[in-house]
């Protein structure tokens, strides 16, 4: 099973621009970082109206849905679930009145004290709907102390604790606020004279806005009819960005600190050649996050790259539920081997990543019964040992196959010939960027933010996001 990531946000402050329908393709290049709901959100100056649902944006918005969204801010969210269960009043974003007027949050991340900041709004007398952290956040900024929204949030980021990437939408301006240490990517950009802001740079080339910047660590981005200004949310702790944005969240084509995320991902598969070379006929990607690491390892072994595996990438984005013969054929609904590929060679199988090892094993059987003579996986992380507090659906402590096994006995238990893990050295060299910049708590269990007992009880005992 893949790691998951915790949603995508997207923006436009965009006077003349049809804001709803930029942001629904801003969501639509945003899929990937979550399927199980979206919304938008948008202001004429005066009001403030939505639409959220549950399902991938095609599925929650049509050209009727749209046609009310008038105005000229727009935010939109895409969802996967982390605190909170898959329902609809945990989808974003969440749009309330408030004191200053509507104000609607589009989070991605996750608040690491959520249960102390809901138990003080509850005795405040606030009624909460959801069980989600973002409802927190929002209802913390409609009561926060200022007289204006950018004292709201620099209130707010005062008391938060974790991951939080936002987009803000308030009656007349658009704002774009980091936490601290930067643990999810936000960046900025330019769309004729429209100030957009997302999650990814891939969502601003869908839309054909230009990247400027990513927004700082820490940072509030506030946009209005005087244009973009900056201003200081909370001191820059020591960045700590996912490592996984690079591993695996990130689309190929985003840019993350300053590089194209398709260089670091086939960087990583360069090093893992150097660091775990094999003998073998065919190198391939479990598709589609490990494809650019099989390149990478392709190319710096000099073994042929070759398709193995074709993916149904619609398999999983239907309600309908497969019935019991189609439930146990498990990933045979989500892939096909290519026999004519596999048969008789030996394969070195590239994946990104393994946490509980559900899915890996019955590919491996799958390619041995298409014919396959030996499989090397190579796996382009290091072991995921510890669980995520910052917002990733991963596993509980005890789920986590690396935290119970020796790469030598999770290889016979996957049933391949060979198990090579990329080491954290080759993992910080394939990305060619240090150690100080990221996140690494799942490999290493050094979190950058102190977690209070109840949350790391939550994580280590039983999956997030329940």
């Amino acid at each position: 099973m893949e790691p998951h990531e915790a949603c995508g946000v997207f923006g436009i402050y965009g006077p003349g621009e049809d804001v709803a329908r930029v942001t629904f393709f801003g969501l639509y290049a945003l899929q990937h970082r979550g399927q199980e709901s979206a919304g938008i959100a948008v202001s004429d100056g005066v009001r403030a109206t939505m639409h959220k649902g549950m399902g991938l944006v095609a599925q929650v918005f049509t050209e009727e849905r749209l046609r009310p969204l008038t105005g000229h801010i727009a935010i939109g969210h895409n969802r996967y679930s982390t605190k909170g269960s898959s329902r609809l009043p945990n989808a974003q974003p969440y749009l309330i009145e408030s004191a200053l007027g509507p104000l609607a949050v589009a989070h991605n991340g996750n608040l690491v004290n959520a249960g102390a900041l809901r138990a003080r709004l509850l005795q405040r007398g606030v009624g909460l709907s959801s069980t989600s952290d973002s409802e927190v956040i929002t209802q913390m900024l409609a009561g926060a102390q200022g007289d204006t929204w950018e004292a709201r949030i620099q209130a707010f980021m005062h008391e938060a604790q974790g991951a939080y990437s936002l987009a803000i939408l308030s009656a007349r301006a658009l704002y774009a606020v980091r936490d601290p240490w930067g643990f999810r990517p936000l960046c900025l950009g330019r769309l004729n004279g429209a100030w957009v802001v997302a999650s990814e740079s891939c969502a601003l080339a869908t839309v054909g806005a230009s990247y400027l910047r990513e927004v700082e660590p820490g940072e509030i981005v506030a946009i209005d009819e005087g244009g973009a200004h900056s201003l200081r949310g909370a001191i820059a702790r020591p960045q700590a960005l996912c490592i996984f944005e690079y591993i695996y969240f990130a689309r190929p084509d985003s840019i993350l600190q300053g590089q194209w995320v398709y260089r670091a991902r086939a960087g990583l598969g360069r090093m893992l050649a150097r660091e775990h070379p094999a003998e073998a006929d065919v190198v391939m990607g479990i598709p589609d996050s490990a494809t650019t690491a099989a390149i990478g390892y392709a190319e710096e072994s000099g073994i042929p790259y070759s398709e193995g595996l074709i993916k149904n990438r619609y398999i999983g984005r239907t309600f309908i539920q497969p019935d019991d013969r189609l439930r146990r054929a498990g990933v045979a609904l989500k892939f096909n081997p290519l026999p004519d590929n596999l048969n008789g060679r030996r394969v070195v199988l590239v994946d990104d990543s393994i946490v509980r090892g559900n899915t890996s094993a019955p590919i491996v059987a799958m390619l041995r019964r298409a014919g396959a003579r030996e499989i090397h996986m190579r796996v382009s992380s290091p072991p995921i040992r510890y669980p995520c507090m910052m917002g990733v659906d991963m596993a509980s402590h005890e789920e986590l196959i690396a935290h119970r096994l020796t790469p030598e006995e999770i290889g016979q238990h996957l049933g391949v010939d060979s198990l090579g893990y990329l080491s954290l050295e080759g993992l910080l060299a394939g990305v060619e960027r240090p150690a100080a910049g990221f996140c690494l708590a799942c490999f290493t269990g050094n979190y950058p933010v102190r977690c209070p007992p109840e949350e790391r009880k939550e994580a280590f005992g039983r999956a997030l996001g329940i």
